[in-house]
């Protein structure tokens, strides 16, 4: 079966994002107020082909672990959905 996943990564609470604060302090310069606690992630989409949707995720939770993103510094969250035929 075929699979759509998508993997969202964001800087653990505590870990410095510079991204974030640069964009924080730069929205009231552009006149966007009251906007705080900016984190700035990475998403990745793809297709995997596996037997059934835990043998999926559990492929993705490898990937992840081992390439993709790094634990120490990074919660991440998976998706995987049953691709559609269309």
């Amino acid at each position: 079966m075929r699979f759509d996943v998508q993997v969202e990564t964001r800087p653990r609470a505590g870990i410095a994002d510079p991204e974030g604060s640069t964009i924080e302090r730069s929205l009231p310069a552009l006149g966007f107020e009251g906007i705080q606690d900016v984190r700035v992630g990475k998403s990745f989409r793809f297709h995997v082909e596996a037997d059934d949707e835990a043998a999926a995720h559990a492929l993705v939770e490898d990937v992840c672990a081992r390439f993709l993103t790094n634990p120490v510094i990074e919660d991440s969250s998976i998706t995987v959905t049953e691709a559609s035929t269309v």
